[in-house]
């Protein structure tokens, strides 16, 4: 008979939940606005996970391991993504991604709500899964890459089950090119619920605090480019448009006082240009609401809200895509 194997349960099981949409608008900030220039790597966030248990819980790296990870997030038809360029073939290349790092992928489609291309039910399915794994004590610490006040409860639950829990978040705020301002904010009460909160911003950026080699939480500059890009068109300098008589331009609608639909006109790295003539109203990536700036193509028509910044410059926020 084979002796038994000893010490199985010193082991520190590790169950990762990513809030797909939430992940890949971290991503698209340090590919197109950060210095780093490059996408996150899902190895690399696996591999410091590993270490930082292993020293919030004074284990060995060894003995802490990534037992589970799931991926969620809302997904375009295949009808859909097919007219979208090499969108399906992008989609296949993440999904490798995932499968090779051991990550378990699940999507819901993209639904039509009053005309909009929305992403719903997502954190209600990653929290159901949270909850039963963790309840089938199929790992020790959850750790959630999210932001949202919705998964508090989640975290309500888990630690009434006694399990630790790390939130793992990213903060940030910059002005573009144009001198249009974004930020990012993770839920105060979020952070108050889990047992550990890392905030990878500080974290990334504060290299003299880190014996882990921050490097590592990066995709190589040379495997990146499998991510494609987009087709480039030059675009306008964004100035304040006068009043427009939208009866010259039927394709422009006026839904109320600030809000509008029409197309898109061009699409750069991590921004673009919506038609408003005489000139085009800007747009960023992060004001997309529901739909991933990546799967973004130029004439998806649009919903978009215009608001005026404080340099006087129109900007379009709270874009939907739309049927």
């Amino acid at each position: 008979m084979a002796a038994a194997v000893t010490g199985s349960t010193n082991l520190t099981r590790i169950g990762v939940f990513y809030d797909g949409n939430y992940f890949l608008h971290v991503s698209n900030y340090y590919h197109y606005v950060h210095e780093r220039r490059s996408r996150l790597s899902l190895k690399g966030l696996h591999e410091y996970i590993r270490q930082q248990i292993s020293q919030l819980e004074d284990k060995e790296v060894r003995l802490c391991r990534v037992v589970d990870s799931h991926y969620f997030r809302g997904r375009l038809s295949a009808s859909e993504a097919s007219q979208r360029g090499n969108l399906l073939y992008y989609e296949r290349v993440f999904d490798d991604i995932l499968m090779g790092e051991g990550i378990v992928s699940h999507y819901l489609p993209v639904k039509i709500i009053n005309g909009r291309r929305q992403e719903k039910g997502i954190d209600v399915w990653l929290s159901l899964e949270a909850m039963e794994m963790a309840f089938n004590n199929h790992f020790d610490v959850v750790v959630l890459v999210g932001s949202d006040s919705d998964y508090v409860p989640l975290m309500r639950k888990l630690n009434g089950m006694g399990k630790h829990t790390i939130l793992l978040s990213w903060d940030f705020e910059y002005t573009d090119e144009e001198g249009h301002r974004f930020s990012t904010r993770t839920s105060q009460d979020l952070l108050e619920e889990v047992t550990y909160a890392l905030p990878m911003h500080e974290i990334i950026d504060d290299v003299s605090e880190n014996e882990f080699d921050l490097n590592r939480l990066f995709v190589p500059k040379q495997f990146d480019k499998a991510f494609g890009s987009k087709p480039l068109e030059s675009a306008e300098p964004v100035v304040i448009p006068p009043p427009v008589n939208l009866e010259d331009h039927d394709d422009i609608i006026q839904l109320d006082t600030d809000r509008f639909e029409s197309i898109v006109l061009s699409i750069k790295d991590g921004y673009g240009f919506i038609k408003y003539p005489p000139d085009n109203v800007f747009f960023h990536f992060s004001s997309l609401k529901d739909f991933d700036f990546e799967e973004l193509r130029i004439g998806d028509r649009v919903e978009f809200k215009i608001e005026a910044k404080d340099n006087g410059r129109l900007t379009a926020e709270e874009v939907f895509v739309l049927e």
